[in-house]
């Protein structure tokens, strides 16, 4: 969105609107793991997200920017997981942002990707997915999926003999965490 646009929106009490993905997996030991990606350029941790897309569902647009910014796929869920807001800047101003959130489980993800150059992911678990994200609003997402994720997503993430619920490691079968990141 442009920022002359934003600043429309914003003066007429309008929500600037973005949907993002919350990629995760089971990792070898049945843990639920969450993929956190930095920002362009302060390197904070946050979610893929990004702008509402024409002729497409908010779940397909938030599996796209997944693709784009984390170089992940998956199954994505079609309702949202819940939604949380933060201060967008622009060059010359902030503008409120709220963001619907929908569950995206990994299937694969690709060694380079289409912004692999400005970010870099990285798996983590709750507890550390909690710590690096700075939105107060997200991780309380992140919270109510983590105690919930069945509910959230119906899929049944204790159960690992089910078939499709265990999921990849990275392609050079290691695992990354806050630290060693891609």
């Amino acid at each position: 969105m442009k920022q002359k646009k934003a600043k429309s929106f914003a003066r007429k009490g309008r929500s600037i609107r973005q949907v993002g993905a919350l990629p995760y997996r089971l990792g070898s030991d049945g843990a639920l793991e969450l993929l956190l990606i930095t920002s362009g350029r302060l390197h904070r941790f946050f979610l893929p997200k990004g702008w509402r897309m024409k002729k497409r569902s908010d779940s397909e647009a938030a599996a796209i920017e997944a693709r784009q910014e984390a170089g992940v796929v998956g199954i994505v869920a079609d309702e949202p997981l819940g939604e949380y807001h933060y201060w967008k800047r622009f060059r010359s101003i902030f503008v409120p942002v709220a963001v619907k959130v929908f569950a995206l489980r990994v299937t694969d993800e690709l060694p380079t990707w289409r912004e692999s150059g400005k970010r870099r992911r990285s798996w983590a678990s709750w507890s550390q997915a909690r710590t690096l994200i700075d939105e107060p609003e997200l991780v309380s997402l992140i919270d109510r999926f983590c105690h919930e994720p069945e509910r959230l997503t119906g899929l049944n993430l204790r159960n690992n003999d089910e078939p499709g619920l265990s999921l990849p490691d990275r392609h050079d079968g290691h695992r990354a965490y806050p630290g060693q990141l891609d």
